[in-house]
């Protein structure tokens, strides 16, 4: 009898902290951390900042925007083509987008390209992400914050990939390498 009420003990125990989790993998889901862990070593990005981009873009789901964006980064097929071309990546095709591990690579190596261009400024290089380059430069460039970016969508596509990097980092420790 002490045997089956401590397993009922135990059980009644871990049960808040399983529901807690799986609350969490609905409200903030990870996925393909072996990728994100390795992009971001190769790369040098912030892991949770990669998590955080997949999930403002994408949720985690493969995808493709009205605009044509593919993959979990939503990666533009133009950005994959220079990338590919620069990377004397002499196989790609579009439809490679639709694999995690090429998309994680492409989308961390532009994203990767935007902070050194804005001078590790997060806020800048999301914006470029999100509105393109040409904007986030008439935005402030390295110099700008949330408040600089005039347009809703894309100050709360930074906003929200900014609180989600913390959240990711808080949650998911463990599973991003930290």
């Amino acid at each position: 009898m002490a045997v089956v009420a401590g397993a009922i003990v135990g059980v009644v125990i871990s049960l808040p902290e399983k529901v807690d989790r799986a609350i969490l993998e609905v409200t903030l889901p990870l996925r393909h951390d072996d990728i994100i862990r390795q992009q971001a070593g190769d790369k040098e990005v912030d892991a949770a900042l990669i998590a955080a981009v997949i999930y403002a873009e994408s949720r985690f789901r493969d995808q493709t925007s009205h605009a044509g964006a593919r993959g979990l980064m939503q990666v533009q097929p133009k950005t994959a083509l220079d990338i590919a071309k620069n990377s004397q990546a002499t196989t790609f095709v579009l439809d490679d987008l639709s694999d995690p591990q090429i998309n994680i690579s492409y989308g961390t190596y532009y994203l990767d390209g935007l902070l050194d261009r804005y001078g590790g400024n997060e806020v800048a290089a999301l914006a470029a992400y999100n509105a393109g380059p040409t904007n986030a430069d008439r935005w402030g460039g390295s110099e700008m914050s949330v408040d600089d970016i005039p347009t809703d969508e894309t100050r709360g596509f930074v906003a929200d990939v900014l609180d989600k990097q913390g959240r990711y980092r808080e949650e998911y420790a463990k599973e991003l390498g930290y």
